[in-house]
This record gives C-alpha cells, structure tokens and sequence, in this order.
C-alpha cells in the first residue's frame, strides 16, 4: 500500500487544517488507518487512530474535542480535521495504515502553528 498525505501547511494558533491521506495498492486488505506526528526532538506520537470495519476512533488526549479523524473507503482516503490548533500542534505528521502482516507510511506533510 502506497500512501500519500496532504493538507498541510502554515496556519495561526486557533486556526484549522484538514490533513488527507491517500492510499493505492492492495487497500482491500487494510484494517487500521491512523495519523501520527513528530515535533523536532520528540519521538512520534499517535495522534488518532480508525477502524476500517466499523469506524471506532481513538484519540490521544492532547486532541480530543480538537481533532476529528474519519475516512472515506470508496476513495480510499483518510482525512484529519484539526481545529483550534495551538503551537504545540507543530509536528511532522504521517498517516498509517496497517492490516495482516504490515504496515505503511506515508511521507509526512508539515504542519507549523504560529502563535
């Protein structure tokens, strides 16, 4: 699987981003699509995580009520609405897809806050 983020960009604190991610390849055989990111120093972090069956979400708490992840399965797209970001949101962030016996990133899409 193949995976390719967009949306990222430069935006003032309480500002709002929609990060997407699309897959190509072998998309049928994935179970978990998921946004991570790393700031400069700091290790990666799960950001938000969905289900491809049933769409369960989880979400780390530094964005809970801020971030909403959901996909779109007849595009084979993911996406990440963040709102109210702050600076502390500044990170490179990547999607993740995984299912039996792998797991994909894509490239990353840089995403700066300015306070």
């Amino acid at each position: 699987v193949q995976l390719l983020e967009s949306g990222g960009g430069l935006v003032q604190a309480g500002g709002s981003l929609r990060l997407s991610c699309a897959a190509s390849g072998s998309t049928f055989s994935i179970n978990v699509m998921g946004w991570y990111r790393q700031a400069p120093g700091k290790q990666r972090e799960m950001v938000a995580t969905i289900i491809s069956g049933g769409g369960i979400t989880n979400y780390a708490d530094s964005v809970k009520g801020r971030f909403t992840i959901s996909r779109d399965n007849a595009k084979n797209t993911m996406y990440l609405q963040m709102n109210s970001l702050k600076p502390e949101d500044t990170a490179v962030y990547f999607c993740l897809v995984a299912g039996p016996g792998f797991g994909s990133w894509g490239p990353g899409t840089q995403v700066t806050v300015s306070s």
